[in-house]
């Protein structure tokens, strides 16, 4: 059995489709965000998710110091915002439209769906990660589809997904 690397990881995992989301929060009075396709359901009861971020990202200090967020589940015609918050780009807010939720962060305009969130954990994911456990606080469905991500594109589910 040879050593796995990250490389050959990253890989294998995306052989796993996986939904596209925009975790968003402000912080001194300044929103951020970033793409992220970590995330998950743990518990119904209480109502808990986990999404994982990287410590080297641009959004990470505003989302640790802001202790909660949005989860942005986007729709499958969202692949520029996919893009937008997975860049570099200092101003990702310039232009969006978007309105706060009852938390107060950011709800981008036309999601597939929103998840208000408040931070009530947090651990380590290796050396580069942090692991956010939240409770959700408030939520809401949108219509339409939502964005996937499989082996390094984003791609629309189409009709899969389906009722709410």
């Amino acid at each position: 059995m040879t050593e796995v690397d990250g490389p050959t990881l990253r890989r294998i995992a995306g052989h796993f489709p996986t939904g596209v989301t925009v975790v968003t929060a402000v912080h001194d009075g300044r929103p951020c965000g970033l793409t992220v396709n970590s995330f998950a359901s743990i518990s119904l009861d209480p109502p808990l998710i986990l999404v994982c971020v990287s410590r080297r990202s641009r959004a990470y200090r505003c989302l640790e110091a802001a202790g909660r967020f949005a989860v942005n589940v986007l729709a499958d015609d969202q692949e520029g915002l996919a893009r937008l918050f997975a860049s570099l780009a200092e101003e990702k807010f310039a232009g969006l439209s978007y309105r706060r939720s009852p938390g107060g962060s950011p709800i981008l305009d036309g999601v597939h769906a929103w998840l208000d969130c408040e931070v009530v954990e947090r651990h380590a994911g290796g050396n580069t990660h942090t692991i956010f456990v939240a409770r959700v606080t408030a939520l809401e469905a949108g219509s339409g589809s939502p964005l996937a991500f499989y082996r390094g594109s984003y791609r629309p589910l189409g009709s899969a997904a389906a009722s709410s």
